[in-house]
């Protein structure tokens, strides 16, 4: 199952108590049961997209996010790049750093746009800032390969490691694999970057 589908299925499993009515309301920092108790019903495909449409259209930043994933999918939904553009960059817009990855992602393989390098790096740079792994390791292999920047092994070696640091077992590999062509000095800077960029919360990484 790809990466993006796995994604989606865990934000629909993240919303559905949400859609479904839990019978729980917050109460300060606690979660006290509401009354009377309701068992949750399982909703439908059909109303699962309903109930996520309707969020969204109240300017829900996760639920745009949820239904360009839908779209993007075609999950629920005919699949339409345009409608998950559109969706996505709602969400992306009140800073949801999974929409602005997924934005990425769409320019980086040219799927509903036109393929633009520079316009993805934009985009998975936003997302890593907010420390996404996997805008983060995105990013390591467009420095990597020199596609919408220069190539840099300094900065791909920066970017696989704050990656792989969140926990991206593949980003170790391609760490290793840039850090075998690169001087002492190098590797030794890239760590440096990579250190000043955690203590500066990922802003002005590179």
């Amino acid at each position: 199952m790809a990466m993006h589908k796995v994604i989606l299925m865990v934000l629909l499993a993240i919303l559905q108590p949400i859609f479904s009515g839990c019978g729980e309301r917050a109460a300060g920092n606690k979660i006290e049961a509401s009354a009377p108790t309701v068992t949750a019903k399982e909703l439908t495909p059909e109303e699962q997209f309903a109930e996520t449409k309707k969020k969204a259209d109240a300017g829900d930043a996760k639920a745009q996010n949820i239904l360009g994933l839908m779209y993007y999918e075609g999950q629920f939904v005919s699949q339409d790049y345009t409608e998950a553009l559109k969706w996505l960059n709602l969400a992306a817009q009140q800073g949801d750093a999974e929409a602005q990855f997924y934005i990425g992602v769409m320019y980086d393989t040219g799927k509903g746009v036109y393929r633009d390098y520079a316009e993805a790096v934009k985009w998975f740079r936003l997302a890593a800032q907010q420390g996404h792994r996997s805008a983060q390791f995105h990013l390591g292999v467009i420095y990597k390969s020199g596609q919408g920047v220069p190539q840099d092994n300094v900065r791909a070696h920066l970017w696989f490691n704050l990656s792989a640091v969140s926990g991206y077992a593949l980003a170790i590999k391609l760490r290793d694999e840039v850090a075998a062509k690169m001087t002492n000095t190098e590797i030794a800077e890239a760590q440096k970057m990579a250190k000043d960029c955690q203590a500066n919360k990922f802003i002005g990484c590179d």
